[in-house]
């Protein structure tokens, strides 16, 4: 047996797939025990759980940003990665090193030994977020901003209490766990609130209820952000270099703000980014000025979501990187790529198993996209043939299919090729293109 203590990088990853990748187990016993054997790390980090169904990744980028340009060390656990596990820890927005991750991993294994023999064995998702909280924990940063999973109520990151809590929307997205309907998933959500937090949310109509009404119940000062609220941006210029928004906030407009994300929609996700800065500010004391802010804003970046690169090395021109898993997401896509002239684009296209396919494809279809349907490795991937399928009986039109993602680059033809519906497609995809692979070390 490989001494836990020290672990290669391929070690320590096999050692969590091995242990832990027993697909979607809600709740929190295990990811509590594993705390407490391990002396309670999550009691010592202070910032913002960050949960909502689109867009609380794009809002972490943009914080930590903001942040880090301001002189603060922030720590964060994006989700899910793309190519490399070390994404799933992050300091200053860059992920780990290889060892260090291997590292963090080490220092959790005993204590997921314990709690498989006591209560059974954790999921590979509640395994990373007790070593990512032990790294964050082990940095001494400032400022932890934390992905939420998979709703909030049972996911495993809801174990953290950070003083913080924001909700960036609430659509629907995995059904089969969360609810049928806007109001059941919004009271899924809503519980990463906690007593004597301060919250932020841009959630709307019966989403928005049930995160009322928790922190009305418990006191919670609740930061709205929308069209009317105190928080909110208007773009007046987009481009293949970002967006330009005018926002409001309860100190006075900031014109002119730049953001590096491409897609109207990142408007919200700033105004969401901005409330919770805010809230940073107030519950914590840290604060930046507005020249960190705007840079912040101007260099954020995040991968995979409507990130434009290079696709010379996969014998491509341009390629548009977005995930687009959920109707939502396919919407704000559809709009992006409306808004930035793209008629008829060819979209490299897979899905998992549990979406909305049908409402993600309809969603898609105003653009005329000439679609190649794809799938990556993975069981619960769907075949390239039944999207083909799905999309005949939506629109009337064949679409060619390839059976990796390879292949489906080598056949399309666009500029750019977009390849959306699912973020472990564009993982893949994104490997191919910068040349990077899961390291072996």
């Amino acid at each position: 047996m490989t001494d836990p203590g020290r672990l290669t990088y391929r070690e320590a990853v096999a050692a969590l797939t091995a242990r832990g990748r027993f697909g979607i187990s809600m709740g929190l016993e295990r990811v509590e025990r594993l705390m407490a054997e391990v002396g309670h790390p999550e009691h010592e980090l202070r910032g913002a759980l960050v949960g909502g169904t689109n867009g609380k990744g794009s809002v972490v980028a943009m914080a930590c940003s903001v942040l880090v340009a301001g002189g603060h060390r922030v720590g964060s656990m994006p989700k899910p990665h793309l190519v490399s596990y070390r994404e799933r820890v992050a300091l200053d927005g860059e992920p780990i090193p290889a060892d260090d991750f291997a590292a963090a991993v080490a220092r959790v294994l005993p204590a997921i030994d314990r709690v498989t023999a006591e209560i059974g064995p954790p999921t590979e998702f509640e395994a990373l977020t007790a070593a990512a909280i032990i790294e964050l924990t082990r940095r001494n940063v400032e400022v932890a901003l934390v992905e939420v999973g998979m709703g909030g109520r049972l996911d495993a990151t809801n174990v953290l209490d950070p003083g913080i809590a924001a909700i960036t929307n609430v659509q629907r997205d995995h059904e089969a766990y969360l609810g049928s309907n806007l109001a059941a998933i919004g009271g899924e959500k809503a519980p990463i609130i906690k007593r004597g937090n301060l919250a932020v949310t841009g959630a709307s109509g019966r989403g928005l209820r049930p995160i009322a009404d928790r922190c009305a119940a418990l006191g919670v000062p609740l930061r709205r952000v929308g069209p009317r609220q105190p928080y909110h941006a208007t773009v007046h210029a987009s481009g293949w270099d970002g967006i330009v928004v005018d926002a409001r906030t309860p100190d006075g407009e900031l014109r002119d703000l730049r953001i590096g994300l491409l897609g109207a929609h990142q408007a919200h996700n700033a105004a969401v980014a901005l409330a919770l800065l805010d809230a940073i500010a107030e519950r914590w004391g840290i604060r930046v000025g507005e020249d960190a802010m705007r840079r912040g804003l101007r260099d954020a970046r995040w991968p995979g979501r409507l990130e434009l690169l290079d696709g010379a090395r996969a014998g491509a021109g341009r390629v548009l990187l977005d995930g687009a898993h959920n109707p939502a997401g396919a919407e704000a896509l559809a709009r992006a790529l409306a808004d930035l002239g793209l008629h008829r684009p060819t979209v490299v296209f897979g899905a998992m198993r549990g979406k909305r396919v049908h409402a993600i494809l309809r969603a898609l279809a105003p653009l005329e996209p000439r679609f190649v349907f794809t799938r990556v490795d993975d069981p619960n991937a769907r075949e390239p043939g039944e999207l083909a399928r799905a999309w005949r009986r939506i629109s009337g039109r064949e679409a060619p299919t390839a059976p990796t993602p390879a292949q489906a680059l080598a056949v399309a033809d666009g500029d750019p090729i977009v390849v959306a519906g699912s973020l472990y497609l564009v993982g893949e995809v994104r490997g191919i293109i910068t040349g990077s692979a899961e390291e072996a070390a």
